[in-house]
């Protein structure tokens, strides 16, 4: 059964389309990596699929929910990291975990926030306003409040921006150990080590297009990842 599905989807703004007519599947239980250089259309995919952007053309569904115009009823079902936000500067760490706690409706919730702040060594930063927390220290509160209700599905883009090397191997390990419970991920990276690492299947996106589609296994039979990478991005950006 598919998690994810996108038919012939485009997202334009203005003149230019970020988003040009791709299509791909994603199997329930599956980690799925979306690649690419930066401006490739890989945050526009992942705010389309979490209906936090409407598509201009094509369909797409998650979970069987048709993101148009049901982003509400898709972001309840799942979790998400965006790029490059923080959480909100007028909450403490814990105050702002306490709030996605409720909204989420989780049981438990001061277990569940003790066991990310312990998780990510939160505790001397749990009541500082997020405001004067690192960028490290906020991601690391982005990534909790997508985790703590332990969603089927998760969409996480660039999920390892700003954490020190010691974090980013704790974040991986864990995300492994959700692989291998079943759950369905979606990583938008254009960090290649992650693929090599976590994913099994994968497309490359490059100016809005998929250049490249498949199981990791298969996408390296012949080359690395990375020459792959760059030949397909050189070769689409110089034909």
């Amino acid at each position: 059964m598919a998690s994810i599905t996108v038919r012939e989807l485009s997202r334009s703004f203005g003149a230019t389309a970020a988003l040009d007519r791709i299509s791909f599947d994603v199997a329930e239980g599956t980690f799925f990596g979306c690649f690419g250089p930066n401006g490739a259309g890989k945050s526009t995919l992942l705010r389309v699929l979490t209906g936090q952007l409407p598509p201009t053309a094509g369909e797409v569904l998650v979970s069987g929910i048709d993101v148009q115009g049901n982003g509400i009823a898709v972001r309840e079902r799942v979790g998400i990291v965006p790029e490059a936000e923080s959480p909100p500067s007028y909450l403490t760490a814990y105050e702002y975990l306490a709030f996605v706690g409720r909204v989420r409706k989780v049981d438990d919730v001061e277990g569940r926030i003790d066991r990310w702040i312990d998780f990510f060594d939160l505790g001397a930063s749990q009541d500082v306003l997020c405001k004067d927390l690192s960028k490290g220290t906020r991601q690391k509160v982005m990534l909790s409040s997508a985790f703590m209700h332990d969603p089927p599905l998760l969409f996480l883009d660039e999920p390892f921006v700003n954490l020190d090397p010691i974090y980013q191997h704790k974040l991986r390990e864990y995300l492994l150990h959700l692989r291998e419970e079943g759950r369905t991920i979606f990583l938008c990276s254009h960090i290649l080590e992650a693929a090599q690492k976590l994913c099994q299947e994968m497309i490359i996106l490059n100016r809005g297009r998929i250049v490249a589609s498949g199981s990791v296994p298969q996408l390296t039979a012949e080359e690395d990842l990375e020459t792959l990478f760059l030949r397909l991005v050189e070769e689409d950006v110089h034909p």
